[in-house]
């Protein structure tokens, strides 16, 4: 792509998305459909000129996206007709997940399916009355296609509106009432919900292949965030034993890019082996934690590993030079899904010489004649690590250094194919989600890596806080050589936790300034007066047919549930109490808006913190102090999901957290004072004693 266009459409006549800054929406710019992006001349022209509009919704490395614009975007006789028929406009979901959530419900509720491409069919007031996702250019297999659709909403449109019209205003009288629901008048929680939780999870947990459902099976990491938490609470081995499966399939499976690292989207099939090739930045970060947090849980090295090089894979190739990470690696290079990413065997053989092409393919399942399309192979491993090496009569380390040479010998080959497309705007929401994974990393695994980690940490919450908020505080979504677009309420929940976990790591006092201000903004601007609960836009957002308040995770957990858990960790740092007053009434709002486990995972591991025993730790020193450092370890080297770290180092800290103002250190050492669910025990000098407070 250069400077975001599609290479080789210059030449062809631009249509309105030509000045945008959305990748996705550049795409398109050379289309012979005449797209509009979302705003104010689109609608004005549709009420002119008495049009239905064309709504249209995708992300950059979507593959159906891609596949539905050449077939039917591209297509000047599909243009055509949708030129005379719609007002068309283009929206990068990504850019406007306010937009895409209410559309994506109206189109759940019109048809029970969602996904992307999107497409919506409206009035020029906003009001949908036809949705799907995917159509190809003609007719198949049951389906109607655009050439058949496009007339016939046209006519529709001349001699049957007002039945359009009626449909489309019962369906939003319809999801407005679904939005409006009494508030809860007890909270409801306690460890039994959370069991109810677990249960629904273990209920479709694949045994086999570990993960959950069938294919298409997804990552969905704060499943297993929840699952770590609930074997900590209670010892079940069955919990840990899910998640380790998973991880460890998903790991080996093709979902997992073994040559330059990072996980695909999802995978097709149940068996993790055939990818949705796409690359996501919210995935890798989600995934990194969930390995953090299982290595912290067992110890086994294996999980740090692929810590390590999931955040290499995002270091090297999507981080932005001024700080900030990118958003997408696309699925598709030369017009082919995955060909950046699949092997013949020939290929493999002319790269490796003959022993290490015996060991790879003792190591991967690869075939002569291809495992995938067109005689390629994805590389999945028949093994673990552990177990290869018993069966090969080598020892791990040994056959770990074999393997990675091999890898760097691929790796440098695949350098030299046509790279996929790489999104490179910058979100907020999701950078906040890779600061945290940093951060966790660097607390995690301090050897030298972890000191990469917090740096890259740094310069992207800098960055962020620099050049993605305005002069009076207010968040930015997006940047893209410019920042623009007010946040919604990801963007604050998200960064918030990525800010709180870089002050626990760094304990620069900044960071927890700048997320105690933030919450503030959040509260503001979000919180739903009447009825408890966050909504996903602001309150003075452009105004929408519904203003979505979200409790259910999806591909990444719900703003809600992240602020859950926000609001209890600022309440342990500061000890604002009223942050614990309005977390409660937050998961009461969430017991009004649904209240069933399943698929609110990130919930469930927020109501577990709500719940408790959950600790704060004040560390009487400085990071130069060889005894905090030692405490630090000890706390970073456990699964200890619930607890909140202060170091009380100068004056500043304890304005912010006055609950610090009279502690002391005892006789002068380095001191550690651990209060869990407000009940403080006394102050305690070495890490020994400190550990035995959570034995």
């Amino acid at each position: 792509m250069i400077n975001g266009y599609p290479p080789g459409k210059e030449e062809l006549p631009a249509n309105r998305l030509l000045s945008e800054k959305s990748p996705y929406l550049l795409q398109h710019a050379f289309n012979p459909v005449h797209w509009y992006p979302w705003g104010e001349e689109a609608f004005a022209k549709a009420q002119k000129e008495d049009k239905p509009i064309f709504l249209s919704v995708g992300y950059s490395s979507c593959h159906w996206c891609h596949v539905m614009a050449h077939e039917s975007f591209e297509d000047p006789g599909v243009a055509r007709l949708m030129n005379q028929a719609f007002i068309c406009i283009k929206v990068d979901r990504e850019e406007r997940p306010d937009i895409d959530q209410m559309y994506m419900t109206f189109a759940q509720s019109m048809t029970g399916r969602g996904g992307w491409p999107l497409t919506i069919i409206m009035t020029p007031e906003k009001k949908p009355f036809f949705a799907a996702t995917y159509i190809p250019k003609t007719g198949r297999a049951g389906q109607a296609g655009m050439m058949e659709i496009i007339p016939r909403i046209k006519e529709l449109w001349v001699k049957n509106r007002d039945e359009l019209l009626d449909s489309a205003d019962q369906i939003l009288d319809y999801l407005k009432q679904t939005q409006s629901q009494p508030r809860a008048q007890a909270a409801d929680f306690d460890a039994a919900f959370l069991a109810r939780g677990y249960a629904a999870l273990a209920s479709i947990y694949d045994p086999q292949n570990g993960g959950f459902g069938t294919a298409p099976k997804f990552p969905t990491p704060h499943n297993l965030f929840f699952l770590l938490r609930y074997w900590h609470r209670t010892g079940d081995k069955h919990a840990l034993q899910m998640v380790e499966a998973t991880l460890q399939a998903m790991r080996m499976g093709g979902i997992y890019d073994h040559v330059g690292f990072g996980f695909h989207r999802y995978s097709t099939d149940a068996q993790w082996h055939v990818p949705h090739f796409e690359k996501m930045l919210y995935d890798q970060a989600l995934m990194a934690i969930a390995y953090i947090e299982s290595y912290q849980a067992t110890g086994k090295e294996e999980y740090a590993r692929t810590a390590r090089e999931i955040l290499d894979y995002v270091l090297r190739d999507m981080t932005a030079p001024p700080g900030g990470f990118f958003s997408a690696e696309d699925a598709d290079s030369e017009g082919e899904e995955g060909k950046f990413y699949v092997w013949t065997a020939e290929e493999l053989q002319e790269t490796l010489d003959k022993e290490e092409f015996k060991l790879f393919i003792r190591l991967f399942d690869v075939h002569e004649s291809g495992n995938f399309e067109k005689g390629g192979n994805i590389l999945r491993q028949r093994s673990n690590l552990v177990d290869a090496a018993s069966v090969l009569k080598m020892s791990e380390p040994d056959l770990y250094e074999r393997r990675e040479l091999i890898r760097a010998k691929l790796f440098l080959a695949r350098k030299k194919r046509v790279h996929p497309l790489k999104d490179d705007k910058i979100l907020t929401d999701w950078n906040g989600l890779m600061i945290a994974a940093l951060a966790k990393a660097a607390q995690a695994l301090p050897e030298a890596n972890g000191a990469k980690y917090a740096a890259a940490a740094i310069k992207a919450a800098d960055f962020i806080l620099k050049e993605m908020q305005t002069t009076k505080g207010r968040l930015l979504h997006r940047y893209r050589g410019e920042a623009a677009i007010f946040a919604n309420l990801d963007d604050y929940a998200f960064l918030i936790w990525g800010l709180l976990d870089l002050y626990e790591t760094v304990f620069d006092v900044k960071y927890l300034k700048a997320a105690l201000q933030l919450n503030q903004t959040m509260m503001r601007h979000f919180w739903d007066r009447d009825q408890g609960g966050f909504f996903f836009s602001a309150d003075d957002a452009e105004a929408l047919l519904l203003r979505k308040k979200e409790f259910y995770d999806g591909a990444i957990p719900s703003g809600n549930s992240i602020t859950l858990l926000c609001l209890l960790r600022l309440m342990h740092l500061s000890g604002g109490t009223e942050l614990e007053e309005r977390a409660w009434d937050l998961a009461r709002g969430f017991a009004a808006a649904d209240g069933q486990p399943l698929g609110h995972s990130m919930l469930l591991c927020s109501l577990d913190y709500l719940l408790g025993p959950a600790s704060e730790i004040a560390l009487l020193g400085s990071m130069q102090d060889v005894g905090i450092i030692e405490m630090l370890q000890a706390l970073r080297s456990r699964f200890l999901p619930n607890k909140s770290v202060v170091l009380v180092c100068g004056e500043e800290i304890r304005d912010i957290a006055p609950f610090t103002k009279n502690l002391a250190k005892v006789e002068g050492k380095i001191s550690a004072y651990v209060c869990t669910d407000h009940v403080c025990s006394l102050p305690v000098t070495s890490p020994k004693e400190m550990m035995k407070l959570f034995a």
